[in-house]
Protein backbone atom coordinates (compact mmCIF):
# COMPACT_ATOMS: atom_id res chain seq x y z
CA UNK A 1 0.00 0.00 0.00
CA UNK A 2 1.48 3.49 -0.78
CA UNK A 3 1.99 6.00 2.35
CA UNK A 4 1.50 9.65 1.70
CA UNK A 5 2.92 11.97 4.17
CA UNK A 6 1.32 15.26 3.61
CA UNK A 7 1.65 18.17 5.55
CA UNK A 8 -0.99 20.63 6.36
CA UNK A 9 -4.09 17.90 6.80
CA UNK A 10 -5.96 20.06 8.99
CA UNK A 11 -5.80 22.62 6.76
CA UNK A 12 -8.38 23.60 3.59
CA UNK A 13 -6.44 21.76 0.98
CA UNK A 14 -4.60 19.07 2.81
CA UNK A 15 -7.91 17.76 4.26
CA UNK A 16 -9.59 17.41 0.93
CA UNK A 17 -6.96 15.89 -0.92
CA UNK A 18 -6.02 13.04 2.16
CA UNK A 19 -10.17 12.40 2.34
CA UNK A 20 -9.86 11.80 -1.79
CA UNK A 21 -6.56 9.71 -1.31
CA UNK A 22 -7.64 7.48 2.00
CA UNK A 23 -10.96 7.16 -0.33
CA UNK A 24 -8.87 5.50 -2.81
CA UNK A 25 -7.17 3.26 -0.44
CA UNK A 26 -3.86 4.66 0.10
CA UNK A 27 -2.20 5.87 4.10
CA UNK A 28 -1.95 9.32 5.17
CA UNK A 29 0.02 10.38 7.92
CA UNK A 30 -0.51 14.35 8.48
CA UNK A 31 1.12 16.71 9.78
CA UNK A 32 -0.03 19.84 10.96
CA UNK A 33 0.90 22.45 13.54
CA UNK A 34 -3.16 23.49 13.98
CA UNK A 35 -1.71 27.38 14.93
CA UNK A 36 -4.01 29.96 15.46
CA UNK A 37 -3.93 31.82 11.79
CA UNK A 38 -7.84 31.22 11.94
CA UNK A 39 -10.48 29.16 13.84
CA UNK A 40 -8.64 25.96 15.60
CA UNK A 41 -12.10 24.37 15.63
CA UNK A 42 -12.48 24.48 11.91
CA UNK A 43 -8.87 22.95 12.05
CA UNK A 44 -9.75 19.92 14.06
CA UNK A 45 -13.12 18.91 12.89
CA UNK A 46 -11.53 18.58 9.41
CA UNK A 47 -8.84 16.63 11.53
CA UNK A 48 -11.61 14.70 13.46
CA UNK A 49 -13.35 13.53 9.90
CA UNK A 50 -9.43 11.99 8.91
CA UNK A 51 -9.41 10.26 12.02
CA UNK A 52 -12.68 7.85 11.68
CA UNK A 53 -10.70 6.28 8.64
CA UNK A 54 -8.33 3.98 10.36
CA UNK A 55 -5.81 4.24 7.60
CA UNK A 56 -4.90 7.92 8.58
CA UNK A 57 -3.00 9.18 11.60
CA UNK A 58 -1.45 12.47 12.14
CA UNK A 59 1.33 14.44 13.98
CA UNK A 60 0.85 18.34 15.94
CA UNK A 61 4.09 19.64 15.38
CA UNK A 62 6.09 22.73 13.47
CA UNK A 63 7.11 22.54 10.18
CA UNK A 64 11.08 24.14 12.08
CA UNK A 65 10.63 21.71 14.45
CA UNK A 66 13.48 20.17 12.30
CA UNK A 67 13.73 16.56 15.15
CA UNK A 68 10.03 16.40 14.99
CA UNK A 69 9.56 15.89 11.71
CA UNK A 70 12.31 13.78 11.44
CA UNK A 71 11.07 11.30 14.12
CA UNK A 72 7.78 11.08 12.20
CA UNK A 73 8.95 10.36 9.09
CA UNK A 74 11.55 7.28 10.01
CA UNK A 75 8.66 5.74 11.53
CA UNK A 76 6.01 6.60 8.67
CA UNK A 77 8.68 5.62 6.03
CA UNK A 78 7.02 7.71 3.34
CA UNK A 79 6.86 6.68 -0.36
CA UNK A 80 5.53 9.75 -1.40
CA UNK A 81 5.85 13.09 0.27
CA UNK A 82 2.75 15.79 -0.52
CA UNK A 83 4.03 18.98 1.08
CA UNK A 84 0.97 21.81 1.30
CA UNK A 85 1.60 23.31 4.90
CA UNK A 86 2.59 27.31 4.49
CA UNK A 87 1.47 30.02 6.37
CA UNK A 88 -0.59 31.22 3.93
CA UNK A 89 -2.40 34.61 3.41
CA UNK A 90 -1.12 37.59 1.43
CA UNK A 91 -2.69 39.96 3.48
CA UNK A 92 -1.26 38.54 6.42
CA UNK A 93 1.87 38.61 5.28
CA UNK A 94 2.13 42.76 5.55
CA UNK A 95 1.39 42.10 9.39
CA UNK A 96 3.52 39.42 10.30
CA UNK A 97 6.24 38.47 7.22
CA UNK A 98 8.42 36.53 9.70
CA UNK A 99 5.98 33.79 10.26
CA UNK A 100 6.71 33.39 6.58
CA UNK A 101 9.95 33.16 6.26
CA UNK A 102 9.87 30.65 9.53
CA UNK A 103 7.09 28.74 8.07
CA UNK A 104 7.64 28.71 4.33
CA UNK A 105 11.50 29.04 3.84
CA UNK A 106 13.02 27.18 6.61
CA UNK A 107 10.06 24.38 6.83
CA UNK A 108 9.90 23.52 3.46
CA UNK A 109 13.96 23.37 3.09
CA UNK A 110 13.19 20.53 6.30
CA UNK A 111 10.56 19.38 4.20
CA UNK A 112 12.71 18.86 1.18
CA UNK A 113 15.56 17.43 3.49
CA UNK A 114 13.64 14.39 4.53
CA UNK A 115 12.35 13.70 0.87
CA UNK A 116 16.07 13.28 0.10
CA UNK A 117 16.90 10.85 3.37
CA UNK A 118 13.76 8.69 2.77
CA UNK A 119 14.93 8.73 -1.52
CA UNK A 120 11.01 9.51 -2.04
CA UNK A 121 9.42 8.01 -5.14
CA UNK A 122 7.72 11.45 -6.08
CA UNK A 123 7.90 14.85 -3.67
CA UNK A 124 4.87 17.31 -4.23
CA UNK A 125 5.31 20.80 -3.04
CA UNK A 126 2.72 23.85 -3.64
CA UNK A 127 3.28 27.08 -5.17
CA UNK A 128 1.19 29.73 -5.58
CA UNK A 129 -0.21 32.01 -8.61
CA UNK A 130 0.66 34.91 -6.51
CA UNK A 131 4.99 34.18 -7.95
CA UNK A 132 3.49 35.76 -11.48
CA UNK A 133 3.04 38.80 -9.60
CA UNK A 134 2.72 41.84 -11.70
CA UNK A 135 2.70 39.92 -14.93
CA UNK A 136 0.10 41.06 -17.60
CA UNK A 137 0.37 38.88 -20.62
CA UNK A 138 -2.92 36.34 -19.24
CA UNK A 139 -3.24 33.43 -18.88
CA UNK A 140 -0.45 32.63 -16.86
CA UNK A 141 2.22 30.01 -18.23
CA UNK A 142 4.21 27.83 -16.40
CA UNK A 143 7.43 28.82 -18.53
CA UNK A 144 6.42 32.34 -17.83
CA UNK A 145 9.22 34.62 -16.55
CA UNK A 146 8.19 35.15 -12.79
CA UNK A 147 10.45 38.12 -11.52
CA UNK A 148 8.18 40.57 -9.88
CA UNK A 149 6.75 39.25 -6.81
CA UNK A 150 4.72 41.88 -5.38
CA UNK A 151 4.19 40.22 -1.03
CA UNK A 152 6.54 38.55 0.78
CA UNK A 153 4.36 35.71 0.98
CA UNK A 154 4.52 35.43 -3.00
CA UNK A 155 8.49 35.75 -2.71
CA UNK A 156 8.79 32.78 -0.42
CA UNK A 157 6.54 30.82 -2.79
CA UNK A 158 8.86 31.63 -5.43
CA UNK A 159 12.36 30.81 -3.52
CA UNK A 160 10.26 27.35 -2.63
CA UNK A 161 10.34 26.36 -6.14
CA UNK A 162 14.16 27.47 -6.46
CA UNK A 163 15.40 25.34 -3.50
CA UNK A 164 13.03 22.57 -4.87
CA UNK A 165 14.47 23.03 -8.30
CA UNK A 166 18.28 23.02 -6.86
CA UNK A 167 17.36 19.97 -4.59
CA UNK A 168 15.76 17.68 -7.18
CA UNK A 169 19.38 18.72 -9.61
CA UNK A 170 21.39 18.04 -6.80
CA UNK A 171 19.96 14.99 -5.25
CA UNK A 172 17.57 13.75 -8.20
CA UNK A 173 14.47 13.94 -6.19
CA UNK A 174 11.51 13.66 -9.08
CA UNK A 175 9.72 16.49 -8.18
CA UNK A 176 6.61 18.47 -8.95
CA UNK A 177 5.21 21.65 -7.76
CA UNK A 178 2.27 23.16 -8.63
CA UNK A 179 0.79 26.75 -8.65
CA UNK A 180 -3.01 27.05 -7.60
CA UNK A 181 -5.13 29.77 -8.61
CA UNK A 182 -8.04 30.91 -5.97
CA UNK A 183 -9.47 28.10 -3.84
CA UNK A 184 -12.59 27.97 -2.51
CA UNK A 185 -15.16 25.57 -1.14
CA UNK A 186 -16.98 23.72 1.53
CA UNK A 187 -14.39 23.45 4.57
CA UNK A 188 -12.45 26.59 3.30
CA UNK A 189 -10.58 29.42 5.12
CA UNK A 190 -12.05 32.01 7.20
CA UNK A 191 -9.74 34.22 5.98
CA UNK A 192 -10.57 33.85 2.13
CA UNK A 193 -12.96 36.39 0.68
CA UNK A 194 -15.80 34.29 -0.45
CA UNK A 195 -16.23 33.10 3.30
CA UNK A 196 -15.81 36.65 4.37
CA UNK A 197 -18.47 37.67 2.06
CA UNK A 198 -21.12 34.81 3.32
CA UNK A 199 -20.02 35.72 6.96
CA UNK A 200 -20.70 39.32 6.43
CA UNK A 201 -23.96 39.40 4.25
CA UNK A 202 -25.67 36.44 6.81
CA UNK A 203 -24.73 39.24 9.43
CA UNK A 204 -25.83 42.17 7.63
CA UNK A 205 -22.44 43.59 7.77
CA UNK A 206 -20.64 45.48 4.88
CA UNK A 207 -18.56 43.89 2.68
CA UNK A 208 -15.00 45.27 1.33
CA UNK A 209 -14.78 45.28 -2.09
CA UNK A 210 -11.36 46.53 -3.51
CA UNK A 211 -10.14 47.84 -6.53
CA UNK A 212 -14.17 48.53 -6.57
CA UNK A 213 -14.85 45.46 -7.87
CA UNK A 214 -12.35 45.35 -10.75
CA UNK A 215 -11.01 42.26 -10.08
CA UNK A 216 -10.97 38.96 -11.78
CA UNK A 217 -9.89 35.97 -10.48
CA UNK A 218 -9.43 32.24 -11.79
CA UNK A 219 -11.81 30.76 -9.20
CA UNK A 220 -11.02 27.09 -8.85
CA UNK A 221 -13.00 24.45 -7.00
CA UNK A 222 -11.51 22.67 -4.29
CA UNK A 223 -12.34 19.31 -5.44
CA UNK A 224 -11.27 19.88 -8.99
CA UNK A 225 -7.59 20.91 -7.19
CA UNK A 226 -7.02 17.72 -5.19
CA UNK A 227 -8.36 15.20 -8.11
CA UNK A 228 -5.58 17.42 -10.08
CA UNK A 229 -2.80 16.78 -7.48
CA UNK A 230 -3.89 13.37 -7.43
CA UNK A 231 -3.53 12.64 -10.95
CA UNK A 232 0.13 14.35 -10.80
CA UNK A 233 1.02 12.00 -8.26
CA UNK A 234 2.14 8.97 -10.80
CA UNK A 235 3.01 11.72 -13.43
CA UNK A 236 6.36 11.57 -12.11
CA UNK A 237 9.17 13.94 -13.69
CA UNK A 238 12.26 12.14 -15.38
CA UNK A 239 15.49 14.16 -16.11
CA UNK A 240 15.86 12.16 -18.96
CA UNK A 241 12.65 12.52 -21.00
CA UNK A 242 12.46 14.77 -24.43
CA UNK A 243 11.17 18.26 -23.22
CA UNK A 244 7.97 18.71 -25.78
CA UNK A 245 6.79 22.44 -26.11
CA UNK A 246 4.94 24.15 -23.54
CA UNK A 247 6.07 21.71 -21.06
CA UNK A 248 7.64 23.36 -17.79
CA UNK A 249 9.86 20.17 -17.58
CA UNK A 250 13.67 21.32 -16.48
CA UNK A 251 16.08 20.60 -19.14
CA UNK A 252 18.82 19.69 -15.98
CA UNK A 253 16.65 17.98 -13.08
CA UNK A 254 13.91 15.62 -12.65
CA UNK A 255 11.72 18.97 -11.98
CA UNK A 256 8.38 20.03 -13.22
CA UNK A 257 6.18 23.27 -12.25
CA UNK A 258 2.00 22.96 -13.13
CA UNK A 259 -0.67 25.38 -12.82
CA UNK A 260 -4.07 24.18 -11.27
CA UNK A 261 -6.66 26.33 -12.19
CA UNK A 262 -10.02 26.19 -13.98
CA UNK A 263 -8.59 28.23 -17.14
CA UNK A 264 -11.40 30.70 -16.94
CA UNK A 265 -11.49 34.09 -15.19
CA UNK A 266 -14.46 35.52 -13.38
CA UNK A 267 -15.07 39.06 -12.39
CA UNK A 268 -15.41 39.33 -8.80
CA UNK A 269 -18.84 41.78 -8.82
CA UNK A 270 -20.34 38.38 -11.13
CA UNK A 271 -19.10 35.79 -7.85
CA UNK A 272 -20.35 38.01 -5.19
CA UNK A 273 -23.25 38.54 -7.60
CA UNK A 274 -24.01 34.85 -7.56
CA UNK A 275 -23.20 34.51 -3.49
CA UNK A 276 -26.95 36.63 -3.09
CA UNK A 277 -28.48 35.10 -5.57
CA UNK A 278 -27.71 31.98 -3.21
CA UNK A 279 -28.00 33.20 -0.40
CA UNK A 280 -31.66 34.66 -1.58
CA UNK A 281 -29.84 38.30 0.35
CA UNK A 282 -28.33 41.35 -0.85
CA UNK A 283 -24.77 42.53 0.25
CA UNK A 284 -23.67 45.84 1.70
CA UNK A 285 -21.61 46.72 -0.90
CA UNK A 286 -18.12 49.20 0.88
CA UNK A 287 -16.18 49.35 -2.18
CA UNK A 288 -12.22 49.93 -1.79
CA UNK A 289 -9.33 51.33 -3.51
CA UNK A 290 -6.51 48.60 -4.63
CA UNK A 291 -5.32 46.95 -1.64
CA UNK A 292 -0.74 46.78 -1.19
CA UNK A 293 0.33 43.84 -2.72
CA UNK A 294 -2.72 42.76 -4.22
CA UNK A 295 -3.23 41.88 -8.19
CA UNK A 296 -6.00 42.74 -10.22
CA UNK A 297 -6.90 39.55 -12.18
CA UNK A 298 -5.28 35.67 -11.99
CA UNK A 299 -6.05 33.09 -14.93
CA UNK A 300 -4.38 30.04 -15.41
CA UNK A 301 -3.19 28.08 -18.67
CA UNK A 302 -3.65 24.83 -17.54
CA UNK A 303 -3.21 23.13 -20.25
CA UNK A 304 -0.10 21.34 -19.57
CA UNK A 305 -1.66 19.85 -16.60
CA UNK A 306 -4.50 18.67 -19.16
CA UNK A 307 -1.85 16.89 -21.29
CA UNK A 308 0.00 15.55 -18.40
CA UNK A 309 -3.13 13.82 -16.60
CA UNK A 310 -6.49 14.75 -18.82
CA UNK A 311 -7.53 16.75 -16.00
CA UNK A 312 -10.98 18.57 -16.52
CA UNK A 313 -12.53 20.47 -13.97
CA UNK A 314 -15.85 19.97 -13.51
CA UNK A 315 -17.34 22.95 -11.26
CA UNK A 316 -18.52 26.15 -12.71
CA UNK A 317 -18.36 28.63 -9.86
CA UNK A 318 -22.29 28.83 -9.52
CA UNK A 319 -22.33 25.38 -8.28
CA UNK A 320 -19.22 25.72 -6.40
CA UNK A 321 -20.86 28.77 -4.69
CA UNK A 322 -24.12 26.85 -3.68
CA UNK A 323 -22.11 23.74 -2.46
CA UNK A 324 -19.59 26.18 -0.28
CA UNK A 325 -23.19 28.31 0.82
CA UNK A 326 -24.99 24.75 1.90
CA UNK A 327 -22.12 23.32 3.88
CA UNK A 328 -21.24 26.99 5.68
CA UNK A 329 -24.94 26.87 6.89
CA UNK A 330 -24.99 23.27 8.21
CA UNK A 331 -21.13 23.75 9.57
CA UNK A 332 -22.39 26.80 11.88
CA UNK A 333 -25.58 25.55 12.52
CA UNK A 334 -24.59 22.61 13.94
CA UNK A 335 -21.98 25.36 16.28
CA UNK A 336 -24.69 27.03 17.14
CA UNK A 337 -26.48 24.12 18.51
CA UNK A 338 -23.71 22.62 20.35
Amino acid sequence: MKKFFITGTAGFIGFHLAKLLLKEGFKVHGYDSINGYYDVNLKYARQNILLKDENFSTTKGLLEDNDKLNEVADKFQPDVIIHLAAQAGVRYSLENPRAYINSNIIGTFNVMEIAKKHKVKHLLMSSSSSVYGANINMPFKENDKVDTQLTIYAATKKSNESMAHSYAHLWKIPTTMFRFFTVYGPWGRPDMAYFKFVSAILNNKPIDIYNNGEMYRDFTYVDDLVNGIKLLVDCIPYNNEKISENDSLSPVAPFRMVNIGNSEKIKLIDFIGEIEVSLNKKAIRNYMPMQKGDVTETWADASLLQKLTNYKPKTNYKDGINNFISWYLDYYDEQIRH
